[in-house]
């Protein structure tokens, strides 16, 4: 009797959780679902990052330019870059010949403005003339400035840091710098980077997902191969004690 009993009460219960399951609507689950793939692609996003390309690069004009918002005003700078690098790569031209025929260029036109205005009205009209804010130079010293600073810092961290692993790896980065810095001058290194800084935003922009797989396997592949080169090479290598044993 008493087992037949609990088994009634167990088939009520078993009635209500149903009942409670199917009263509850689907929509959660699947916003759950959507949020975790969400998060999940959100950490599957290239160092982690959060915010857009945009605002990571700084959110202004010069961002615009850099992920082409504006396609005329990118292609003309893009394209003067070119031609200086044309100019001074392909041309031979010098920095001074460039400035001292610019120069030249500008009392020209100024010359015959300002002869023609007179000329052909009574009243000559007003010469515009080219003045460079000291705001524009000082910003451009102080960014430099500390750019550099940091720099050293970095270096001069890393090699006071004891820690054999950053220590080689800066130092393996510096001579496959110098290395390539073997193979072509500063002004096409500068011209190479400039290029990329005008192409590589924007192309990962549109195919941020695809790029992102691609490195992560790369990454992977890295760090498998620099753990077998820690384990084959980097353990073997004795370290020595830092610490002065007293004598008895």
């Amino acid at each position: 009797m008493s087992g037949h009993v609990e088994n009634k009460v167990e088939n009520i219960l078993n009635t209500i959780v149903d009942s409670i399951a199917d009263s509850v609507p689907n929509q959660k689950s699947v916003r759950f679902s959507e949020e975790q793939n969400a998060v999940t692609a959100q950490m599957n996003k290239l160092f982690g990052r959060r915010k857009s390309i945009h605002n990571i690069l700084g959110g202004g004009k010069s961002a615009d330019v850099l992920l082409w918002r504006n396609k005329k005003i990118s292609s003309s700078v893009l394209t003067g870059a070119t031609a200086i690098w044309v100019l001074f790569e392909w041309l031979n031209y010098h920095f001074l010949t460039l400035l001292c025929l610019a120069l030249v260029i500008g009392m020209l036109i100024q010359f015959l403005w300002s002869n023609a205005s007179g000329m052909l009205s009574r009243s000559p009209s007003q010469v515009p003339r080219l003045v460079l804010p000291d705001e524009l130079f000082m910003n451009i010293a102080v960014f430099i400035c500390a750019e550099i600073n940091q720099f050293l810092g970095f270096i001069q961290d890393v090699a006071c840091g004891r820690n054999l692993k950053h220590f080689l790896m800066v130092v393996g980065s510096l001579s496959a710098a110098a290395v390539i810095g073997s193979w072509c001058n500063f002004m096409t290194l500068f011209y190479i980077g400039f290029v990329c800084a005008h192409t590589l935003p924007v192309i990962y922009e549109k195919y941020d997902d695809q790029i992102d797989d691609l490195v992560y396997n790369l990454i992977g592949q890295l760090q498998s191969q620099f753990s077998k080169f820690d384990k084959n090479v980097l353990r073997k290598i004795p370290k020595g004690n830092l610490k002065l044993k007293k004598n008895d």
